[in-house]
């Protein structure tokens, strides 16, 4: 078992928290239908002040018999779990690391420097900026160039104490010709606990390497889930994303998608399914950075009882990036009279050789 409280963390991870700290003191809660993103999401009910940062080293261990897993793992799998501030287990094996991305940071700090942070602006809201500056725990899986990993990596995060704020970051990087499936996950400790997960993950696909990357979350329905996840893929790489949204009250996830290199390819699908007063909010972007790249994204929801939900798609395609092949789709299932949903896909093009496409739809299901 890691226990993190006596890492020395290195001088730039010092100075980026400090200068992160700064702006969220500066920035509030982004206002319901007064900042563009959150024009369905309300916070009014959210008090920040009342949730207090997870501890690094605290957490009790034996959440994890606990909790039912929502990613049943192969035998074979390798695990990487985190309950509130505490991590559980990691290690090296043949140059891949899967690591607490805080111990990462002391035992590789150039990896990890290079890598952190450069495909998420930390200051977009509130939210980043609070995970750049408390962020504790994580995950750091890293594969070197040309190395397949056999069985699939599980990263497992459990917020378990009543009033806590975990803020987790995820970082996964393959080299050149790499090739992984990683799975995420983030679960309750209890059943009736009210808790704060607010992560940032960042993919990096290098050229010609191939990444599976599953992120789920099945949180009980007192938490606030809020989530920035940005993927880069290079020239020839290939992104196969899924998102699953079952628990939480309330929140947003941000996932973003470049597609950098020439010839890369991202497929993303997303599910969820709220009940009672659940809301969830999806806010999804396949950007094209390059010529000859393909990004496919598919959502599909199930609503029942009072539920709420959003998706907002955007497909961006760049200067310079013709022969893209972009699809975006968002599909709805209503349950029950009362229960909403919101599907806006958008486009935004600045090239003139492409085929982009989107479809939304929502239908209530017949008595």
């Amino acid at each position: 078992m890691a226990e993190l409280a006596a890492v020395r963390e290195p001088g730039w991870l010092k100075a980026r928290r400090s200068d992160a700290a700064r702006r969220a003191a500066e920035l509030d809660l982004p206002r319901f239908k007064g900042r563009a993103g959150w024009e369905f999401t309300d916070l009014a009910k959210l008090d920040l002040a009342a949730f207090t940062a997870a501890a690094p080293g605290e957490g009790d261990a034996s959440a994890v018999d606990r909790v039912e897993t929502l990613l049943e793992a192969p035998e074979g799998a390798i695990h990487l779990g985190q309950v509130d501030g505490r991590v559980l287990d990691g290690g090296v094996d043949d140059g891949l690391l899967v690591l607490p991305l805080t111990l990462a940071c002391e035992s590789h700090p150039e990896l990890v420097e290079q890598h952190l942070g450069t495909v998420v602006d930390a200051g977009q809201d509130v939210f980043t900026a609070l995970n750049e500056a408390g962020w504790t725990g994580g995950a750091f899986v890293y594969v070197p160039r040309g190395v397949r990993v056999e069985a699939p990596i599980v990263l497992t995060a459990i917020s378990d104490a009543s009033g806590a704020a975990l803020h987790r970051r995820v970082l996964v990087v393959l080299e050149e010709g790499a090739e992984a499936e990683v799975w995420e996950q983030h679960l309750s400790g209890s059943g009736d606990g009210e808790a704060l997960l607010n992560s940032v993950v960042e993919l990096r696909v290098g050229q010609n390497a191939r990444l599976r990357f599953v992120g789920a979350q099945d949180m009980n329905e007192r938490s606030w889930v809020f989530g920035s996840q940005r993927a880069e893929v290079a020239r020839d790489g290939s992104l196969d994303w899924v998102v699953v949204g079952f628990g939480s009250a309330n929140g947003k996830v941000r996932t973003e998608t470049l597609l950098a290199g020439e010839g890369s390819h991202a497929k993303v699908t997303g599910a969820y399914a709220p009940h009672a007063r659940q809301h969830i909010d999806y806010d999804t972007t396949q950007e094209h950075g390059a010529p000859n790249t393909t990004s496919d994204l598919a959502f599909r929801g199930i609503l029942a009882d009072r539920a709420s939900a959003v998706w907002k798609g955007m497909i961006k395609v760049d200067h310079g990036a013709q022969q893209t092949d972009a699809f975006q789709e968002c599909r709805n299932l209503l349950l029950s009279k009362r229960a909403h949903a919101d599907a806006i896909p958008g486009l935004e093009i600045l090239a003139n050789d492409v085929r982009c496409t989107g479809a939304a739809a929502i239908a209530q299901i017949e008595p």
